[in-house]
């Protein structure tokens, strides 16, 4: 097992390019599972998430390559494999997102055995809304030793909400909207989740032959189609990495240039750096990030988007420990989302938790120690505190690190961090 090691202290400057999003990427591939003929996506960053996804659409009959772009080729050859419909709890149980397999799998073969998923520990994400669209839809579920088998004869258009306890569903939309795209008739899912990574998925299927209308907003409009073909396609650049590197520069007192982002999905992140006091010049696909040595304490509240993303608040954790003064974070999407202040503590911070509420108690001093990561985001933001920290940070199960950032001990260290892996 691997851990990073940081010696703090050292501004960041340079380029850094941002890789295709992860969150993007997984549903997209695995609605391949829907498509006649093969697919050629670019973009798709070589991390534990991906790996691990290609490993269940293999198991479900996939031809998968890599490409010599950086692409990946994946082909489903029509009436083969129609027996293959179960991802294994072996492999569904280190992420989260394998379940979106589940809508393709029931839409193209008529059945799917799906094991219940893992992926970080954040706090509750029950896949309730997910069943309840799919049945919608005509879909006959039960559970069974921790799996949820569907079945299907024909799926039949519907009008279906997918709002929950805390706003819409991310995958659920993607599953309802996988499932619906070679169903019978019209499906209308309302309160469906605008994200970034949901739209690229709509824009993918359509350009394979689906007709969805209204993508980026509350409600989506999907005209079933008899067949969907296999298409080139480029998925976007991960607003999460982009809004990670951001932090980076802002918490070293660095400047960073970021090639290969879309300002447009970063608003809110931009907006809040600038409250901070950081100078963020957006200009097409590039953005500078520049300290200008005086920052101020802020409150957050991470909410669906095109709000703050839940997936920036252990960053902006780590950033806020720094700046004097008293800042509230306030956690809607993932209440009990703050394992990461415990751990922030050990390196000098002031936090203290009340659900959903996290009130930090800046201080321009933080100082290096062990610390362990509990989920991928926390990671994240040990490592821009461990930037920073006076002395030598050790930061402990990195694998989570691994599943969503690409070799981001060397992205670091080409921007000047002193930064190595090295094996425990």
């Amino acid at each position: 097992m691997d851990k990073i090691v940081i010696e703090g202290g050292h501004r960041l400057e340079g380029k850094v390019r941002i890789n295709g999003a992860k969150n993007a990427a997984l549903p997209i591939m695995a609605a391949c599972l829907l498509l006649h003929g093969p697919s050629r996506i670019k973009g798709i960053p070589n991390i534990v998430d991906i790996q691990t996804q290609i490993k269940i659409l293999k198991n479900l009959g996939g031809d998968i390559r890599h490409i010599e772009d950086g692409s990946l080729g994946i082909i489903f050859r029509d009436g083969e494999h129609k027996e293959k419909i179960t991802a294994p709890y072996d492999l569904v149980r280190k992420m989260r997102a394998s379940v979106c397999v589940l809508g393709p799998l029931l839409s193209k073969r008529g059945n799917a055995k799906v094991s219940y998923p893992g992926g970080c520990v954040i706090g509750q994400r029950p896949i309730d809304l997910h069943l309840k669209g799919l049945k919608a839809l005509g879909a006959r579920i039960e559970t069974d030793e921790g799996y949820v088998i569907a079945s299907a004869g024909t799926l039949k258009g519907t009008r279906i909400s997918l709002k929950g306890q805390y706003g819409t569903t991310v995958l659920g939309t993607c599953n309802v909207m996988t499932a619906a795209v070679l169903a019978e008739g019209t499906t209308i899912i309302e309160d469906a989740a605008c994200e970034p990574e949901v739209q690229d998925l709509a824009y993918f299927l359509n350009k394979a032959g689906a007709k969805i209308s209204g993508i980026g907003g509350s409600i989506l409009t999907i005209e079933g189609v008899k067949e969907l073909h296999g298409v080139d396609y480029e998925i976007i650049p991960d607003r999460i990495e982009a809004g990670t590197f951001m932090i980076a520069g802002a918490i070293t007192k660095g400047e960073i240039t970021l090639e290969n982002v879309r300002n447009d999905h970063l608003v809110a992140t931009i907006e809040k750096l600038r409250e901070i006091g950081v100078e963020v010049t957006a200009n097409g696909n590039t953005a500078v990030v520049k300290s200008n040595n005086t920052y101020r304490p802020a409150n957050i509240t991470t909410m669906p988007y095109p709000c703050l993303p839940t997936d920036m608040q252990a960053q902006f954790m780590a950033l806020l420990c720094t700046i004097s003064g008293k800042s509230v974070i306030a956690e809607k999407i993932f209440p009990d989302r703050f394992i990461h202040s415990a751990e922030l503590r050990r390196m000098g911070a002031d936090i203290r938790v009340d659900v959903p509420y996290a009130t930090i108690n800046g201080s321009p001093f933080l100082s290096g120690t062990h610390v362990m990561v509990s989920d991928l985001r926390a990671g994240a933001g040990l490592v821009l505190a461990g930037l920073v920290a006076k002395g030598t940070t050790h930061i402990h199960r990195i694998y989570h690190l691994d599943r969503g950032y690409e070799q981001i001990e060397k992205r670091l260290s080409q921007l000047g961090a002193h930064i190595t892996r090295v094996s425990e």
